[in-house]
């Protein structure tokens, strides 16, 4: 059976670390950043750790 392929759309979105830990960045940053607080904003500009529950989705898809 061929291997499956890497999603794509995902590839781009993500990062795998050394250690196997999976950073992908904030969201609700495109638009209508006037109706968010200063904290809010200031906040999402940092990366993020994948949560270990969507973590098993995606190593499919990986």
């Amino acid at each position: 059976m061929p291997k499956m392929k890497t999603k794509s759309a995902l590839k781009k979105r993500i990062k795998v670390t050394a250690t196997g830990k999976v950073i992908r960045e904030q969201a609700y940053r495109s638009h209508l950043a006037q109706n968010k607080t200063t904290k809010q904003k200031r906040q999402s500009r940092k990366s993020a750790q994948m949560h270990s529950s969507d973590l098993k989705r995606f190593k499919a898809l990986i």
